[in-house]
C-alpha cells in the first residue's frame, strides 16, 4: 500500500517530540544563565510564606528611636548619657535582655573633657605628699571628678551597659564600625547586623554565624535568642551544612549557616510589633516596667537617619524590626526548612515534566492537552504552596512548572501555524489584515502610514479604539491637526464615543503649528533631565526662548500627578524669582496637554561638558572666572533660599564670544526629585553630588559649592576627582576617601588653587567654603596671583 503525499512523515526537526525537546533545553539554559526563573521562585516563596503568618514571640519589644524622639531629644547623634539613661531605666525594670541595634563606632567627647583631665593631673602634681591636701583642694578634686564623669558620656555609656549585664550591641565588617573602646568589654554580647539581600533586594536569609577574623560570630538576632534562652554563646553549636543549635533548639540552615526566618505580616495596618517611642520610654509616659523579663530590642526607624529594607511580606523594614522578627522566629521555631532532600525532589518533578511533554503531550488533542497541563501545573504549584504555607518546607517546583507552561504554548503555538493558511475569502479577512499591520506601523512610530491602513477598515468599536489611541499618538507629537484628522474620521462612525466631543471642539481651537501656551515651537534642540527641549518664540513680541517640558501624565498618576503638578509650578515661581546677570531667567510655566512646561532665557553659547576633556580644557583663568561667576550665582541664590542641588558642567552655559556665563535648571532638581523610584536617580551621576546628598540627608547651599568643587576639578584637570567601576565603589569613595592633590595631574597649578580645590572637596559641610561670594573673592585672588584671605577653616576630624 502506497503512502499518500498528505501522510508522509514531517522532518523530525518539525515533529512535536523535537520541539518538546527543544524548550525544554532552552528553558533550562535560562534558568542556568539568567535569574528569571529565580525571581519567579522567589516571588512565589514571598506569597507562600507569608500567606499564614503565626503569632510573633509575645516576650519581645521594641523601642523606636523615630521622628518624634528626634523632635524632642534633639538632633541625631544623641548624646550618649541619653542611651546610658535608658539602659539604666530598663535594667531598674528587670528588661531580661537589652538588644541596641545602634552602632557606637566613634567616641564621643566634649571639648572640655580633655581640659578637666589637665587640670586634675595639674592639682595631682602640685599635691605635698608630704602634707594632706586642704579642704579648699579636696573640694576641688570631687569637683573635677564629677565634671569629669559629667563629660565622659561613651564611659557613662559603657558604666550603664557594664552595670545591666544584659545588653547586647552590634558590630560591623567594615573598617570603623567596630564598638568604641570599653563597649565591647563591658557589654554582654556582640553580634553582627548585616544582610544579603537577594538579586531582587529583598531579604530573604539570616546569616547566623559568620566567618570574622578566624572566628564564629554569631548575628545579633542569635544572640538574643540565646540570652532569651538563658544561655551562652558558648551553647551555640554549627552543624556543618545542617544546622545550628542552642541547647536543645535546633535551627535548620544551609551549607553557610543561613536560616530562612519567618518574618511577620502586620494586622489592621499596624506592624507585626509594636513600636514604643523611646522618648515616651525615657520620660516615663511608658512605664519601664512594661519591659520586666522581656527581651528589649532598641533601634532607629526614624525616616533619613535608617535606610530600611524589603523583607517578605514587609515592604520596608528598620535594623531594629528585622532583629525582632528573626529573634522571633528562632524562639518561635517558625523558620522556613528547604530538606536535603529537596533538590532531589525538584529533579524528579523536572524529569516528570520532561517525560510528559515528550512523550505524553504530543499524542494528546488540544483540549485533552490543556486539561491535563492545567492539572499538572496546579499540582506542582499546589505542592510548593502548601508545604510552605502549612508545613513551613521549600521545595522549588517553579522551575518545572515553567517548563511546563512554556512546552506546552510552544507545542500549541507550532499546531497552529502548520495548519494550512487559506487565502482571505472575504473583505472581512482582509480588513482584519489592514487592523493588525496599523496596529503594527503605529507600534512602529509610523502614524501616518497606521491611518493609512485603519481607515480601509470597516468601522466598529474595536477599530475605534484604535483610533482614539492612535490620536492620542499624535498629540504626543504635537501634531494637533492630523490628530483633528483621526477624530473627525471618527465622528462619523460615532460621535459621543467617549470624549470625543470635546477633543474635536478643542481641536478646532488649536494652531496647525506645534504650540505650547503662546509660544510657538520651532524645533527641538535637546533632551534635558524633565524631557524634550525644544527652541521657541514668543509670536507676540518676538522673544525668543529655550522651552524645556515634562510629561507629568506619564510619570505620575492619582495623588502622586496632583502633587508633582503643585510642586513643578511652585518650583518653577521659585526658580522664577532669582534675577541675576549669571542665572538663566525663567519667563514663564504652563501646563497644556499633560505637558508641563518651562520658557526660559535661550542661550547661544554651549556647556561646559565638552571643556572637561583633556586636550579641550580652557585657559586656568577662563575657568577660574568662570566659575567665580557662577558661585556668585549660587551666593544670590542662597540667600533666596533656593539650592541648585544639580551643579554640573551640563548646567553651566559660556559664550566665549561675550563672555557670558549662565547657571541653568535652578528648581529642576526638586521638581524631578519625586519621581526617583520610576526613572531611577533622575538628578545626574553621583560623581557631583556631596557626601551628605548621597547620603539622603538635608542638604543646604554647602552641598552646592561641593558640586561647584568637583566641576572646578574637571575643568582644570580634565577627570573627575572620584571614579570607581561600579555605582557602589563611586560612592564609597565620595563618602569615604579624601580627594586627590589636583598638582599630581596639573602640576603647573598654583598651590593657592590646588588648596581652594581641596577645601571645596571636603566631606564635612561646615569644612568647606560657607558661602559663594567668599568663593568668588578667593577665586578672583588666585586668578589675580594672590593668595586667598582663609583656606585653613576646620579640620575634617572632630
Amino acid at each position: 500500500m502506497a503512502i499518500s503525499s498528505s501522510t508522509r512523515q514531517k522532518p523530525f526537526w518539525r515533529a512535536d517530540w523535537f520541539t518538546s525537546v527543544l524548550v525544554v533545553a532552552v528553558v533550562t539554559v535560562l534558568h542556568l544563565a539568567t535569574d528569571l526563573v529565580g525571581a519567579l521562585e522567589r516571588r512565589f516563596y514571598d506569597v507562600a510564606s507569608t500567606i499564614v503568618s503565626p503569632q510573633p514571640a509575645g516576650q519581645l519589644a521594641v523601642i523606636a528611636i523615630d521622628e518624634q524622639s528626634i523632635a524632642r531629644l534633639g538632633h541625631w547623634p544623641w548624646s550618649r548619657d541619653i542611651h546610658a539613661r535608658l539602659i539604666d531605666q530598663l535594667a531598674a525594670a528587670k528588661a531580661h535582655t537589652i538588644v541596641h541595634t545602634v552602632y557606637f563606632s566613634e567616641p564621643q567627647l566634649d571639648r572640655g573633657l580633655s581640659f578637666i583631665r589637665r587640670m586634675k593631673e595639674v592639682l595631682a602634681t602640685t599635691a605635698d605628699a608630704a602634707s594632706p591636701p586642704s579642704v579648699a583642694q579636696e573640694q576641688l578634686a570631687r569637683l573635677i571628678a564629677e565634671a569629669e564623669a559629667a563629660l565622659d558620656t561613651d564611659g557613662q555609656l559603657a558604666a550603664s551597659i557594664k552595670s545591666a549585664g544584659n545588653v547586647i550591641i552590634p558590630s560591623h565588617f567594615t573598617p570603623g564600625q567596630k564598638p568604641i573602646e570599653g563597649l565591647e568589654t563591658a557589654a554582654a554580647g556582640v553580634g553582627h547586623l548585616s544582610w544579603q539581600p537577594d538579586a531582587d533586594g529583598i531579604v530573604r536569609q539570616e546569616a547566623l554565624l559568620v566567618n570574622h577574623n578566624g572566628k564564629a560570630m554569631p548575628s545579633l538576632a542569635l544572640l538574643a535568642a540565646v540570652r532569651s534562652l538563658n544561655a551562652t554563646p558558648a551553647d551555640i553549636r554549627l552543624r556543618e551544612g545542617d544546622s545550628v543549635q542552642i541547647g536543645k533548639l535546633r535551627i535548620p540552615t544551609a551549607g553557610d549557616a543561613r536560616m530562612l526566618p519567618r518574618f511577620y505580616k502586620g494586622r489592621s495596618g499596624n506592624p507585626a510589633f509594636a513600636l514604643d517611642s523611646f522618648e515616651d520610654v525615657l520620660s516615663g509616659k511608658i512605664p519601664a516596667a512594661k519591659y520586666a523579663d522581656k527581651t528589649v530590642v532598641i533601634g532607629l526607624t526614624a525616616a533619613g537617619l535608617v535606610t530600611p529594607f524589603a523583607a517578605p511580606g514587609n515592604p520596608a523594614l528598620s535594623p531594629a524590626e528585622a532583629v525582632a522578627h528573626i529573634t522571633s522566629s528562632i524562639l518561635g521555631g517558625h523558620f522556613i526548612v528547604r530538606p536535603a532532600w529537596g533538590d532531589w525532589a525538584t529533579l524528579g518533578a523536572l524529569l516528570l515534566v520532561c517525560a510528559y511533554v515528550i512523550a505524553v503531550l504530543p499524542r494528546l488533542s488540544t483540549g485533552a492537552a490543556a486539561l491535563l497541563t492545567v492539572l499538572f501545573l496546579t499540582g506542582l504549584l499546589g505542592v510548593e504552596f502548601g508545604l510552605l504555607a502549612g508545613a513551613a518546607l521549600w521545595l522549588k517546583m517553579v522551575f518545572p512548572a515553567a517548563v511546563l507552561v512554556l512546552a506546552h504554548l510552544a507545542l500549541t503555538s507550532q499546531r497552529l501555524l502548520s495548519r494550512p493558511v487559506r487565502e482571505p475569502e472575504s473583505e472581512q479577512a482582509s480588513a482584519q489584515t489592514s487592523r493588525m499591520m496599523g496596529l503594527a506601523l503605529q507600534g512602529q512610530g509610523q502614524l501616518d502610514l497606521a491611518f493609512d491602513r485603519f481607515r480601509r477598515v470597516p468601522m466598529d468599536d474595536a477599530v475605534m479604539g484604535d483610533l482614539y489611541g492612535l490620536a492620542l499618538d499624535f498629540e504626543r507629537q504635537r501634531q494637533f491637526n492630523k490628530a483633528d484628522a483621526v477624530y473627525e474620521h471618527m465622528a462619523a462612525y460615532d460621535g459621543s464615543y467617549k470624549d470625543l466631543k470635546a477633543k474635536v471642539a478643542r481641536s478646532q481651537h488649536l494652531p496647525s503649528t506645534a504650540s505650547l501656551g503662546r509660544y510657538q515651537v520651532e524645533k527641538e534642540i535637546g533632551k534635558g533631565a524633565m524631557g524634550v527641549v525644544y527652541l521657541g518664540k514668543d509670536p507676540k513680541i518676538g522673544r525668543v526662548v529655550a522651552i524645556k517640558t515634562m510629561a507629568l501624565g506619564q510619570e505620575f498618576d492619582g495623588a502622586a500627578l496632583v502633587d508633582a503638578r503643585e510642586r513643578f509650578f511652585r518650583e518653577a515661581e521659585t526658580a522664577g524669582r532669582l534675577q541675576h546677570q549669571n542665572i538663566v531667567t525663567i519667563f514663564d510655566a504652563g501646563e497644556e496637554h499633560d505637558l508641563a512646561y518651562i520658557a526660559m532665557e535661550f542661550i547661544k553659547g554651549a556647556d561646559l561638558v565638552s571643556c572637561c576633556k583633556d586636550g579641550q580644557l580652557l585657559p586656568v583663568p577662563t575657568v577660574l572666572s568662570i566659575v567665580a561667576r557662577v558661585a556668585q550665582a549660587l551666593a544670590y541664590a542662597h540667600r533666596h533660599n533656593v539650592v541648585h542641588r544639580d551643579i554640573k558642567p551640563a548646567n553651566i552655559m559660556y559664550e566665549s564670544g561675550s563672555d557670558t556665563v549662565k547657571v541653568t535648571d535652578f528648581g529642576i532638581a526638586r521638581i524631578t526629585d519625586s519621581s526617583k523610584t520610576r526613572t531611577g536617580l533622575v538628578l545626574g551621576t553621583p560623581s557631583f553630588m556631596s557626601p551628605e546628598q548621597l547620603a539622603g540627608n538635608k542638604v543646604d547651599g554647602r552641598s552646592d559649592l561641593y558640586s561647584l568643587g568637583v566641576t572646578l576639578f574637571q575643568l582644570l584637570a580634565g577627570v573627575l576627582p572620584f571614579r570607581g567601576d561600579s555605582m557602589a565603589e563611586l560612592m564609597d569613595k565620595i563618602v569615604k576617601q579624601d580627594a586627590p592633590d589636583i598638582r599630581i595631574l596639573r602640576k603647573d597649578l598654583p598651590e593657592g588653587l590646588a588648596k581652594l580645590v581641596a577645601v571645596l572637596l571636603r566631606k564635612r559641610p561646615e569644612a568647606r567654603y560657607q558661602d559663594g561670594d567668599q568663593l568668588a573673592r578667593d577665586l578672583r585672588a588666585v586668578l589675580s596671583g594672590g593668595n586667598p584671605i582663609d583656606l585653613e577653616p576646620q579640620p575634617e576630624t572632630p
